[in-house]
């Protein structure tokens, strides 16, 4: 069971009057659809990667975005996007291409690595001290990647269909999202199994660390988002407001605050202690990927979008393909 603080009454009030009043604004990216968006650490960039086969970096200043570089080489879209934990200048890319590239914006017109992946990469991520970055493919192949060398590792190939991946708080242990359900938790480094945690009735699709990783949330295909004790391994509770399955989840920057997005036109912000809704946002079209801002209440998110010219009567078609939004402005 949840214990909620005496703080809760008036966090979830504040939030909620903060939220409330808050608006979202569109800033132009790409000349397609964006698949992917993420923030920098420190806050001051974000990142979105499109079908345009392109990642565009804008700097985030008095309420505005503003395009500061287009990072291009690949050859296909651009479909996984991620920074350095601690670094604000690098940042990772995967493509259909399957090439994995790493980008330093201090030199955006070159890459600084281009490696080329075992299969068509569909889930990446980050070790927290930013030695390797770990990827699946859509065979249930995981490798991971040093990130001084540019080499591959290790790898190893699954038996089981293999969705969102991520280490644990102390980076010993790495988790494995899976098509029967559950949370698979495996040693790192050697991915030895040690336990599977039975957390959906369906696809287990996604799994989101809190930034201090003391929870876990994960998202399933039964439209169910579960919460967890990191450290205890523990079910804490569930909720259910979203009709569709749970393809992206984010928390907020102290952790409270968790959004969720399917293929439901509204995005769902919930208190993390309780699961009470505190917000949701309406979408013009299903959001495909939400982040969070590391230091404020400001959720960017990018959605299927239909292109302005696809359909002159679709009430999508004054929108802008390929728009990074912001909500909480």
């Amino acid at each position: 069971m949840v214990v909620v603080g005496r703080d809760s009454a008036s966090y979830i009030e504040k939030v909620k009057k903060e939220l409330g009043r808050s608006r979202t604004k569109e800033f132009s990216a790409h000349n397609s659809k964006a698949h992917c968006v993420a923030w920098n650490c420190t806050g001051k960039y974000i990142a979105s990667g499109s079908l345009d086969k392109t990642a565009i970096v804008q700097s985030f200043k008095d309420e505005r975005l503003s395009r500061e570089f287009s990072l291009k080489g690949h050859e296909d879209a651009v479909d996984q996007i991620a920074w350095h934990p601690s670094d604000p200048n690098m940042l990772s890319t995967v493509s259909t291409d399957k090439t994995l590239r790493i980008w330093d914006i201090r030199t955006p017109q070159k890459t600084v690595a281009c490696i080329t992946t075992k299969g068509e990469v569909i889930n990446m991520t980050w070790k927290s001290d930013g030695s390797t970055i770990a990827l699946g493919n859509k065979d249930d192949l995981v490798c991971f990647v040093d990130y001084k060398t540019h080499k591959i590792i290790s790898d190893k190939q699954f038996d089981f269909e293999v969705n969102e991946i991520g280490w644990n708080n102390t980076d010993d242990h790495f988790y494995l999202t899976s098509g029967n359900g559950s949370v698979h938790i495996t040693q790192y480094p050697s991915l030895e199994p040690l336990m599977q945690i039975p957390a959906h009735t369906a696809h287990c699709i996604c799994l989101k660390f809190s930034p201090n990783k003391e929870h876990f949330a994960t998202g399933g295909a039964d439209a169910l988002i579960n919460i967890w004790d990191a450290s205890e391994l523990s079910y804490l509770l569930s909720y259910s407001r979203l009709e569709w399955p749970v393809r992206t989840l984010s928390f907020n920057h102290d952790g409270r605050l968790l959004a969720a997005g399917s293929e439901d036109l509204v995005i769902d912000i919930a208190f993390v202690e309780t699961g009470e809704k505190v917000a949701t946002v309406s979408c013009n079209a299903f959001p495909f990927c939400v982040a969070w801002h590391p230091t404020q209440n400001l959720l960017a998110y990018v959605t299927d979008d239909k292109s302005k010219h696809s359909d002159k009567h679709s009430r999508d078609s004054d929108k802008t393909t390929g728009c990074v939004k912001l909500f909480g402005l």
